[in-house]
């Protein structure tokens, strides 16, 4: 069983930025990002293969958001910058063993409890 421990959550400013870190009980294939805001359905961020480190990001978060790999701290890592009032969520890690750049939620079986990020002047 993965265990997916998500952390770096906080309140920001508009236009900060900030880092998530996913730290992982074991390697999974894909990690991926998710974000969930109040009232609204979970929204896929972004994912990376734990050996290729290959990545993708939705063009829509991509000038801002990014996935990348921590090797020292066996974690994945979500760099977001200038965050808006939108971004506030709550932002999930999620593990799938059988790998690949999957955007839907259903293909991943392993899950972090979330962070919290509040945007807010």
């Amino acid at each position: 069983q993965v265990q997916l421990t998500e952390s770096g959550g906080g309140t920001v400013r508009p236009g900060d930025s900030l880092r998530l870190e996913c730290a992982a009980s074991e390697r999974t294939w894909s990690i991926a990002w998710f974000r969930q805001a109040p009232g609204k359905d979970r929204e896929f961020v972004g994912v990376i293969t734990w050996e290729s480190k290959i990545r993708y990001t939705p063009k829509s978060m991509e000038d801002r958001f990014s996935v990348s790999r921590d090797d020292a701290k066996n974690g994945i890592i979500l760099l977001m910058k200038n965050l808006q009032p939108d971004d506030t969520a709550k932002y999930y890690c999620a593990g799938r063993k059988a790998g690949g750049l999957r955007t839907q939620r259903q293909d991943y079986e392993y899950w972090g409890k979330g962070t919290l990020v509040t945007v807010s002047s």
